[in-house]
């Protein structure tokens, strides 16, 4: 049901951007991980009703995610950053095709070692974290303290495609680590004083964490 959901509502987009349309060709043949088409359709939706100012995003890819965040919110500013020496590069070419480059500043580097000025001298609306999800927490721990009070901060892959609900001996032996992270992070997170706490059950699973 899942995928002809997201087949329904991936055909309901108008398809202008070419840049947009090659990303994703991309992704699909390079294996690199994007949001579906649910997910990133629900999450333009909330930030556009957040309307966030700065935003800082944590796990990069090949740049798809910043890209539509900023043509789907004109006044927002996104600092990105990702490790992967590869997919770093190809987010550096495909910002500099967008007509949003001047509003996206990509860094290069690890997030749980960096401890760049660019980052951590502004404060951020919004905090997206879509990077290795076992190190959640961490991340979390890390960049919380950047966001303002009254912002929001975004986890996608919550759900990890379903593994969430698999019994440990169920999931291969070299991701059990990493999914038993995930839950515990989801765990934490529901009972966090400092945060509301919403997880929607769309693509594969948004947290939604307010700090109040």
């Amino acid at each position: 049901m899942m995928n002809t959901i997201e087949q329904y509502i991936a055909s309901l987009r108008i398809k202008t951007d070419p840049l947009i349309d090659e990303m994703e060709q991309f992704a699909k043949e390079h294996h690199v991980p994007i949001m579906d088409a649910s997910g990133i359709e629900t999450f333009i939706g909330l930030l556009r009703i957040q309307r966030p100012k700065f935003l800082l995003e944590i796990g990069s890819a090949i740049g798809y995610s910043a890209i539509r965040m900023a043509k789907a919110c004109p006044t927002l500013q996104i600092v990105t950053v990702e490790r992967d020496e590869e997919r770093y590069n190809r987010a550096v070419h495909y910002i500099k095709e967008s007509n949003v480059s001047d509003r996206i500043q990509i860094i290069y580097g690890d997030a749980l070692l960096l401890e760049d000025e660019a980052i951590f001298q502004k404060t951020y609306d919004a905090l997206f974290i879509d990077a290795a999800k076992g190190q959640y927490k961490r991340f979390f721990e890390k960049y919380a303290e950047v966001v303002a009070p009254g912002g929001v901060i975004y986890c996608d892959n919550l759900f990890m495609h379903g593994a969430v609900l698999q019994a440990d001996e169920d999931i291969p032996r070299r991701n059990r680590t990493m999914i038993r992270n995930l839950k515990e992070f989801t765990k934490w997170m529901m009972v966090h004083p400092d945060y509301e706490v919403s997880i929607l059950p769309i693509g594969d699973g948004i947290l939604i964490a307010v700090k109040k």
